[in-house]
């Protein structure tokens, strides 16, 4: 007997009733149908307009489609870089009564778009490159923090989104993933070979069909991978416990991510009897996005590598002060009042010429990195300052004399907190 059209989702959605479900997906009319770039896969997948919201729909198993949407739902819940899971629609048939199979709905991911569109692009730059795969990277150490076996890692199965100067990718495709309370050292090195290969095959796909210049080489970037995810997951878990005073270590741990290519997202630290534990999410950023980022926070205009190396000093300092779940906005400005005025009030009068804010900052936070590393404790930031005024600043020429437009004019308050409202 004909069953009747069954939805199951979690959410109430009745203007799902109105799509024709009685119709194949690749023969659903243009009217309804919105024209945003898809990846390759092997089911029809459709973009769709529906109430002012895009979704996305492919047929598949009724199995299959079960399994997809409940992974999904877990890594939702369990805030992984994903796409948003609506619903299965099962029991479909056709005007002849024919079963047609059934259909996940997920949302569409604002803004992203598949590999295809990405690497297709008449120019794309190496470093742009670099920083997909990198982006990629990070989408898969993360799921397997989380315990999550993807099985099909390809370029394919992901979106890549770019916001505010942050590239991220995320999952759109979990036919073959399973949630584990841990994988193993084997799982993981087997998600990670296949991913190289299904990396390589698609580029390679795509300089025989002449999208893809016939010199790049696509060998290297699937390689560049393994090789990001293996330096990755080595910094991201390899056991660390030191007290909770040494800020060093901290900034250690930071500095490595940053050679690595790689910048913190998230830090976040816990004490047990053993010590303390840090817990850092990384990310990959564009040029700028850092300098935007502290002009939005605290109103500095400061340059690119100053301003990552102060949005980490802002991070340390929400882990190290049991934060972490305060807005960032709300640390940004205790840390100038608490931490950057302080500091470059603490410069004599006659000294303040010798470079401008940002770079005194910046210069200060490497040089208390430096003698606490070698002290193997922390130095105290009073005691860095003075460190840094006596060996480093005072033989330095005055920066401010070559510039056209003195900022630390005599009439200038002698209390300047060095923020810009």
């Amino acid at each position: 007997m004909r069953k009747a059209l069954k939805i199951t989702s979690a959410e109430v959605e009745p203007a799902l009733l109105d799509l024709p479900w009685s119709i194949p997906l690749r023969e659903w009319p243009d009217d309804i149908i919105a024209a945003l770039p898809r990846g390759i896969s092997r089911h029809v997948v459709r973009f769709v307009k529906l109430g002012g919201q895009i979704l996305a729909i492919k047929e598949i198993g009724d199995a299959v489609a079960h399994h997809e949407y409940e992974t999904l739902r877990d890594l939702n819940r369990l805030e992984a870089p994903c796409v948003e899971p609506m619903a299965v629609v099962t029991h479909r048939y056709d005007t002849d009564g024919e079963p047609l199979n059934a259909a996940l709905v997920t949302r569409h991911l604002s803004f992203s778009l598949p590999y295809r569109a990405v690497f297709g692009q008449s120019v794309i730059r190496p470093e742009t490159v670099n920083r997909l795969i990198d982006a990629l990277t990070v989408l898969m150490v993360r799921l397997h923090l989380i315990g999550f076996y993807w099985g099909d890692v390809s370029l394919s199965n992901t979106l890549f989104r770019r916001d505010a100067g942050e590239f991220a990718a995320y999952l759109v495709d979990a036919e073959t993933g399973e949630l584990r309370e841990q994988l193993s050292t084997r799982k993981r090195e087997y998600d990670v070979d296949v991913a190289r290969t299904n990396i390589i095959g698609e580029l390679l796909d795509l300089q025989a069909g002449g999208v893809l210049d016939e010199d790049f080489d696509s060998i290297a970037v699937g390689t560049r991978f393994a090789n990001r995810y293996a330096s990755l997951w080595e910094e991201l878990t390899s056991e660390e416990s030191f007290n909770i005073n040494e800020r060093w270590r901290v900034d250690n741990r930071i500095r490595r991510l940053n050679e690595l290519g790689f910048d913190v997202a998230e830090l976040s630290m816990t004490a047990d009897i053993y010590g303390t534990s840090l817990s850092i999410k990384p990310k990959v950023v564009d040029a700028g996005h850092y300098s935007r980022k502290i002009m939005r926070l605290t109103g500095l205009d400061v340059e690119e590598m100053q301003a990552r190396r102060m949005m980490n000093d802002i991070e340390s300092y929400r882990a190290l002060t049991g934060n972490s779940q305060m807005p960032l906005s709300l640390i940004a400005h205790e840390w100038m009042t608490t931490i950057f005025e302080p500091t470059v009030r603490a410069i004599p009068h006659e000294l303040r010429g010798k470079l401008e804010p940002a770079q005194l900052f910046h210069e200060i936070l490497e040089h208390r990195w430096f003698i606490s590393e070698n002290a193997g404790h922390d130095v105290p930031m009073q005691e860095a300052v003075q460190s840094y005024i006596e060996h480093v600043l005072k033989d330095r020429p005055d920066e401010v004399a070559l510039l056209e437009h003195n900022i630390f004019d005599d009439d200038f308050d002698d209390d300047w907190s060095g923020y810009m409202a």
